[in-house]
């Protein structure tokens, strides 16, 4: 029952499970057609009786053990599905329930896994009738093997890898009897050796060479890669494989021995050998720089050098990944593995520079040694039939045909069939029955397997780079990878390598397959975020060490400032005085510059380190500018760049010191004082790397400078010393506004935020002044009608008296108007200090005129506005003013409450003498309750509203000048009342109005107000100002 009712599911969703299941399943049938072919070839090579060599046909033993290796991989990966049969019964009964019968292929599918349940039992009983060849081509690894497994002494002896060993040799080619025995991975020799004795074991009992190639390769390591990061633990596989085969007892003790002898040894003796490929791979390329012409007849060096630490890299990665119980695991960890690896990174580099250079020498070595050797050796063979006679009579016409003309005019070479037809030949000269047999022929073998190589340097480098040098492996052990960056980021000295593990990232698109495309997505993006967090780390590393010694270098400036020299001069006055002198006890203050005074060189101090820091870290961006990633274009330096303006960003927030609870803040002449500092020290910054710093300076974000409330009782604009400053109070005040707001300040300021920052800043400060002016307009509403009649009765002393007292909120009014005078008061300010510090068309503003078109001279102004020059009409206050909610009133209505705002301003003035603070200072420039800068705001303020609403300014201001002066002159009519106390400070703030206005002049002044009562008025004013001497 429980069966029928999953049956009857499949049923129902059998077309699911088809689409579903379908590629699994045809991936098993490819499996096991796979195994069909490879039967079959194997069968053909033991009934052709092939001879397998590794130093004479090269490429055929190496694609025969490669495809015994594949062939048992695959077998293996086989058995680990566990849902296999799973998968094959469920499709095949969706299968049924679809067509009617069971798939054609169920059967022997199922049988197939059945048989490789226990794989490798399984593929040594496949293998027993090969044993004969595989056992051959295994042995030709004999006298190879052992010399490419050579412990780091023995290389350090005979000089590996080093072109200074022997001057005399430094032009001579690079030959050898096995030139692609040479850069073959021992990794993959050592795969041959243990999985094919384990196929294949027999004459591990009967051949003692056997024995030997077998135990050495089981002495190497503890691990062998299948596929990825899937790993065989080849001893542990070994033993039980052996404990359940009759007469191999004996091979226990040996598997237990090798076993004990990699755990105590092998972790040391890699770990020398990294050492010694660190040192030599350093020396091969700092030659290879110096000398790039050597990479013609020593290439071979390279491919050797690249092989022999991939493979040192990969077996610190598999083992590190499986760390086995040893008494020494710092044996698998290596905090200097970044070195190894930048400079395989610099020799892949000088061979994709230096192609043309390597291509020119071997296509010379091609055709005029490689084609004249192999010629002479084809006229010395005795026998040589028609097809071979015809294969090489072609390798010698092909090399021979090689001419640097091709190359010079940039013709692309392709020696693909060349190589193709040499593996031909090697096929056809191997078997048993050969009329031609290559084993005869060594110097035939051996020139064609040097002349292969040379050809594969002329089209195929990037192939061979792919052979010896792939760390796309790496993709699958990305913690191990991370591991091993955190290690060597650890290490001071390895700092200038740590590029070279973003760059390996460029690799993992190699470990792609066309036949697997869904994996695409998620490698790429593996690959991405492993390379970005690399960098990001390498930048923060970098940006850290920046920033510090910026740091230091704001701290040495700081010193530096003149507000520190008070103390300096209170010192030496003393000194001169001879007032009391320091205890003995005190300790003497150091002068600015004793930092630099040092006795002895040898003396480091923390800016010394600093730097020798930051030159280690700038030097790993010098392996390449930029390398690609999936398709994805990486350049190092702009991490570093992105990093230091965030930072820089967060640093320039902290140096302002803002408090909020207090609303503190530094003064900007120091901020900008620190920040030159960074600057300056920013800009050493390209003597280390080649990155934009003036692009990161100019891109760093503005900040704005908190203005304190200006408008407050306690704080007065003073215009003759441009600035603000505080009023004299009993209580101290920790705040000091002619600290932040003089012209230092104010110059500093603007340096800072520049005109953007400017610009920003008007918003704000607009967003306060149209807050006032609508306040303003809801208080003329209020009070129309009686500011219509005295519009019209401004000059009727009665009627005005009698108007006055129903008039409400004068001071609301006057208030209101003095805080957007002190606001545009500021602005004015910082806008002359923008100005003075950055270079402006003086000549532009003077060629347009407010009667012209509007909207021209508009833009004109906001241009101008923002280079910090003065302008009659304020472009940003029209703006604010034109984008003010209107209630949908008409411009009419608008403009009658413009022309009543001023009628209710000239009105209010007389209110002004009763403040004991409207009086007038000389000394300041000004009035004490900021009154005087009603001026400012009466010309921005009507200018900018009646340009929104196309009205004459002059003529609205002269009616303005008018209705004030007639009021002012019926104040100096009250002789015994209040308001005459300070009348002389208020006619001060009428000329103020007339002469700061573009509009108004002196003229029409005294045509409605006496001149000579502003003469007695600043007469007045002056006899109070006190003439004191320094």
């Amino acid at each position: 029952i429980f069966l029928q009712q999953h049956l009857s599911s499949i049923q129902k969703q059998k077309s699911a499970v088809l689409e579903g299941l379908q590629s699994y399943y045809e991936s098993f049938i490819d499996v096991m057609e796979f195994r069909d072919n490879v039967y079959e070839l194997l069968n053909t090579i033991d009934a052709c009786q092939c001879f397998f060599d590794i130093a004479v046909n090269f490429d055929l033993t190496k694609n025969y053990l490669d495809l015994i290796v594949t062939y048992a991989s695959v077998f293996y990966m086989l058995s680990r599905i566990d849902d296999k049969k799973a998968i094959v019964g469920l499709y095949n009964c969706a299968y049924e329930f679809s067509n009617g019968n069971s798939d054609p292929s169920f059967p022997r599918l199922g049988q197939m896994f059945i048989e490789y349940d226990h794989p490798w039992k399984k593929l040594s009983e496949e293998f027993g009738p090969h044993t004969k060849s595989v056992t051959g081509a295994l042995l030709s690894l004999r006298m190879l093997y052992p010399r490419r497994n050579l412990s780091a002494d023995q290389w350090r002896s005979a000089q590996l890898l080093s072109l200074l060993a022997s001057p005399a040799a430094m032009l001579s080619p690079t030959c050898c009897d096995t030139m692609a025995c040479e850069y073959l991975s021992t990794e993959v020799m050592e795969r041959w050796i243990l999985i094919g004795f384990l196929l294949c074991h027999s004459s591990l009992n009967t051949n003692a060479d056997s024995q030997n190639l077998w135990k050495t390769a089981l002495r190497s390591g503890l691990y062998l890669t299948v596929i990825r990061d899937e790993v065989l633990n080849i001893h542990k596989l070994s033993e039980d494989f052996f404990d359940g085969l009759k007469g191999y007892s004996k091979r226990i003790p040996d598997i237990k021995e090798c076993k004990d002898y990699v755990i105590t040894n092998c972790g040391a003796l890699r770990r020398e050998k990294r050492n010694f490929l660190r040192n030599a791979l350093k020396e091969l390329t700092k030659v290879l720089e110096d000398e790039p012409a050597l990479l013609g007849p020593k290439a071979l060096y390279v491919f050797m050098a690249l092989s022999f630490s991939r493979d040192e890299v990969l077996w610190l990665v598999r083992h590190a990944e499986n760390i086995p119980k040893t008494k020494t695991p710092e044996d698998y960890a290596d905090s200097q593995l970044a070195e190894l690896l930048y400079h395989m990174e610099k020799l892949r580099t000088l061979l994709a520079q230096h192609r043309y250079v390597i291509q020119r020498y071997h296509l010379q070595y091609l055709s005029q040694y490689d084609a004249l050797v192999l010629n002479d050796i084809i006229q010395g063979m005795y026998v040589c039939p028609e097809e071979e006679s015809v294969l090489m009579s072609s390798f010698v016409s092909t090399l021979s045909a090689m001419s640097l003309k091709h190359l010079d005019a940039g013709e692309e070479f392709d020696l693909k069939a060349f190589r193709l037809d040499w593996l031909r030949l090697q096929a056809y000269t191997s078997t048993g029955k050969a009329p031609l047999a290559l084993k005869d022929y060594p110097d035939l073998a051996k020139v064609m397997n040097m002349a292969q190589f040379h050809t594969r340097m002329m089209d195929s480098v990037n192939e061979l780079l792919c052979e010896t040098a792939d760390l796309s492996i790496l993709c699958f052990h990305a913690r191990v990878f991370e591991k091993l960056f955190s290690q060597s980021s650890e290490d001071v000295s390895m700092q200038r390598y740590l590029t070279a593990f973003p760059v390996i990232c460029s690799h993992f698109s190699q470990c792609l397959h066309p036949l697997c495309p869904e994996e695409t997505e998620e490698i790429e993006n593996q690959s991405l975020k492993l390379c970005v967090s690399f960098l990001e780390e390498i930048s923060r590393q970098t940006c850290t060490v920046v920033l510090e010694i910026c740091a230091e270098q704001c701290n040495l400036h700081e010193k530096l400032l003149p507000k520190h020299s008070a103390e300096t001069i209170s010192t030496a006055r003393n000194k001169k005085l001879k007032k009391s002198l320091p205890k003995k006890g005190d300790v003497p203050k150091e002068k600015p510059g004793t930092e630099s005074l040092r006795k002895d060189r040898a003396i480091v101090t923390n800016l010394d380190k600093m730097h020798q820091a930051l030159t280690e870290l700038c030097a790993s961006y010098s392996i390449c500018a930029d390398f690609t990633v999936f398709k994805h274009i990486i350049v190092p330096a702009e991490f570093l760049l992105s990093q230091l303006e965030i930072r820089l960003n967060k640093v320039i927030v902290q140096m302002a010191n803002y408090n909020q609870s207090t609303h503190e803040i530094a003064r900007p002449s120091d901020l900008l004082a620190g920040i030159q500092a960074y600057v300056t020290s920013l800009h050493s910054l390209s003597c280390y790397i080649n990155i934009d710093v003036t692009r990161l300076v100019k891109n760093l974000t503005g900040l704005l400078f908190e203005i304190s409330d200006f408008c407050s009782a306690l704080i007065v604009h003073c215009p003759t010393t441009q600035c603000f400053v505080n009023q004299n109070t009993e209580n101290e005040q920790s705040f000091h506004a002619e600290e932040y707001a003089d012209i230092c300040g104010l110059r500093s300021l603007a340096e800072l935020i520049g005109p953007y920052g400017l610009k920003f800043l008007n918003e704000n400060l607009m967003w306060h002044i149209i807050s006032q002016v609508g306040e303003l307009k809801k208080l003329v509403s209020d009070n129309m009608d009686v500011l219509v009649q005295m519009r019209a009765n401004f000059e009727n002393p009665d009627a005005m008296s009698d108007l006055q007292k129903k008039l409400t909120g004068c001071e609301n009014v006057l208030k209101r108007m003095t805080i957007i005078g002190v606001i545009l008061s500021f602005r004015s300010m910082v806008q002359e200090a923008l100005g003075e510090v950055n270079v402006s068309i003086y000549c532009l503003k003077d060629l347009i005129s407010p009667e012209g078109d509007i909207k021209v001279t508009l833009s004109v102004y906001e241009m101008a506005s923002a280079a910090g020059l003065p302008c009659e009409i304020d472009p940003a206050l029209v703006s604010a003013i034109a984008n003010m909610q209107t209630d949908n009133s008409s411009i009419e209505d608008e403009f009658k409450i413009t022309c009543l705002l001023l009628v209710f301003i000239a009105v209010s003035l007389p209110t002004l003498c009763l403040d004991p603070n409207s009086f007038y200072s000389r000394a300041q420039g000004g009035h004490q309750n900021n009154i005087h800068c009603l001026a400012t705001a009466v010309n921005h303020i009507a200018a900018a509203m009646f340009t929104v609403q196309r009205k004459n300014t002059r003529i609205q201001l002269q009616e303005f000048l008018k209705v004030a002066s007639s009021i002012l002159l019926q104040l100096g009519q009250n002789v015994e009342r209040m308001e005459i106390k300070n009348r002389d400070s208020i006619y001060v703030i009428l000329h103020m109005i007339v002469e700061q206005s573009p509009f108004l002049s002196q003229d029409m002044l005294e045509t409605c107000f006496p001149y000579v009562l502003l003469r007695n008025a600043y007469r007045e004013v002056h006899k109070t100002f006190i003439h004191t001497m320094g």
